[in-house]
C-alpha cells in the first residue's frame, strides 16, 4: 500500500519533502505532480524504478526517459549542448519542456536510448519539485504519468493512491495539477524537432 503525503502546493514543508526525499533515496518509486501533470519518480541508479515504469505504462526499452533537474548548471553535466541549444533552452526553462540530447558518460547507459544515446532532461517550474530536486542534490529519472491508452497526464493525487496503490511506494498530493504533457523537442540532430506539442508554447521551436 503506497504512502500518501499532502505537500502545500506554494510553500512545501521541508519535513515533508525531506520524507519523500529519503523515500526515493530508499529506491522506491513515487508519484508526484509537477508543472504538467504527475509523473512517476525514482532514484537515478534505481534499476528497479525503471523496470517498474516500463511496467506501468505498459513501455520498451526505446522509451526516452527523462532526468528531472533543479536547474541549467545540473542539465548541463547530463547533456551536451550546443551553442544553439544552449540559448534557446536557457530561455525556455524553467517551464513545460522536455528536451531529447545527446547524453554525456555521467548517465547510466540503461536510461539512453539505445540507438541514439539520447536521454530526456528538463527544468520543471513547480515548487514542490525544485525543494525535492534540491533536497536530493541530483537530478530524479522521471516520466510522464500516462497509463496505458490514455493521452493525457492523471491531475489528482488521490485517483492515482486508488488505482496504483499497490504499483508505487508513495504518491504525493500538492493540489490540483495542470493535467497536460510537456512540449518534447528533440533536439539531439542539432536543430530543434517538436515531436510533442503539450503545455510548454512549441512556436518558439519551429521555423
Amino acid at each position: 500500500m503506497a504512502t500518501f503525503v499532502d505537500v502545500h502546493p506554494d510553500n512545501p514543508q521541508p519535513r515533508l519533502i525531506a520524507q519523500i526525499a529519503g523515500a526515493v533515496r530508499a529506491d522506491e518509486l513515487i508519484a508526484y505532480p509537477t508543472d504538467s501533470g504527475y509523473a512517476l519518480g525514482a532514484r537515478l541508479g534505481n534499476r528497479d524504478g525503471r523496470d517498474r515504469i516500463l511496467t506501468i505504462r505498459e513501455l520498451d526499452d526505446k522509451h526516452h526517459f527523462t532526468l528531472m533537474c533543479s536547474d541549467f548548471a545540473q542539465l548541463g553535466q547530463f547533456v551536451q549542448i550546443s551553442n544553439s541549444a544552449f540559448r534557446a533552452i536557457r530561455h525556455a526553462t524553467p517551464g513545460p519542456y522536455t528536451f531529447i540530447l545527446p547524453a554525456t558518460a555521467e548517465v547510466p547507459r540503461r536510461l539512453l536510448h539505445p540507438r541514439k544515446r539520447t536521454v530526456g532532461v528538463r527544468i520543471p517550474d513547480h515548487a514542490l519539485c525544485q525543494a525535492l530536486l534540491s533536497e536530493l542534490g541530483e537530478p530524479m529519472l522521471t516520466s510522464t504519468l500516462i497509463l496505458p491508452g490514455e493521452t493525457e497526464p492523471r491531475a489528482l493525487g488521490w485517483e492515482i493512491k486508488e488505482e496504483l496503490d499497490h504499483a508505487v511506494d508513495l504518491v504525493v498530493e500538492a493540489g490540483e495539477t495542470l493535467a497536460q504533457p510537456t512540449t518534447v523537442v528533440d533536439w539531439s540532430e542539432g536543430y530543434p524537432e517538436v515531436i510533442r506539442r503539450g503545455a510548454g508554447d512549441p512556436d518558439r521551436f519551429e521555423e
